[in-house]
């Protein structure tokens, strides 16, 4: 029971600082609500435990027999992180007459979390923090997996909520861009630790 408490502040603790996924929450919770928002919040939180179980499955023994996968996907995540920002710029009601993107489906933020910078140094990290060899990894990788499960709903929701609440203070198109904007660069900053050396 000790040891689920300590994952779970882990959790807690990396799942509701800012990052890409929270960034992206907010931004939709300000331009879309939150009813079309929640396909997104769900993907992020059953797609996060699902790459955990994966990289704690097996997968990390991939990247270290293949590393070039491991590059690939890291520029094809900052690639896509480039994108999602100039969506989160570019979104906006009324803006110029344009029609608002529409927001993450379930499984595109499912599958954002294999190019999420941050879901990899969580995942990576909680799995070499709390697994030992002296028993069997599976079970381990489970109780991690649905620790961040059970953890990702309320700190995603407080996100969403955020952005919800912060709508109503946006009270023009202007704000709304301004606010918009300021988001897309948050997410931009975001990939600097990982182009970083």
């Amino acid at each position: 029971m000790e040891l689920i408490f300590t994952i779970a502040l882990f959790a807690f603790s990396s799942g509701i600082t800012p990052g890409p996924n929270n960034i992206m929450l907010m931004s939709s919770g300000v331009n879309f609500g939150i009813k079309r928002s929640l396909p997104h919040l769900l993907g992020i939180c059953f797609g996060f435990p699902g790459m955990v179980l994966a990289i704690g499955l097996g997968l990390s023994t991939v990247f270290q027999l293949y590393p070039v996968l491991h590059t690939i996907i890291k520029y094809v995540g900052i690639a896509y992180l480039l994108y999602l920002a100039w969506l989160i710029a570019n979104s906006s009601n009324k803006l110029k007459g344009k029609s608002t993107p529409e927001p993450l489906t379930f499984m595109q933020a499912a599958a954002f979390q294999w190019v999420n910078p941050k879901a990899w140094v969580m995942a990576i990290g909680a799995i070499a923090t709390f697994t030992t060899m002296q028993q069997t990894l599976t079970p381990q990788v489970v109780t991690i997996a649905s620790v961040f499960f059970c953890v990702a709903l309320p700190s995603a929701f407080i996100w969403l909520g955020f952005g919800v609440a912060l709508k109503r203070l946006l009270k023009n198109q202007k704000q709304q861009k301004i606010f918009n904007v300021t988001m897309a660069l948050l997410l931009v900053l975001s990939i600097i630790p990982m182009i970083a050396p």
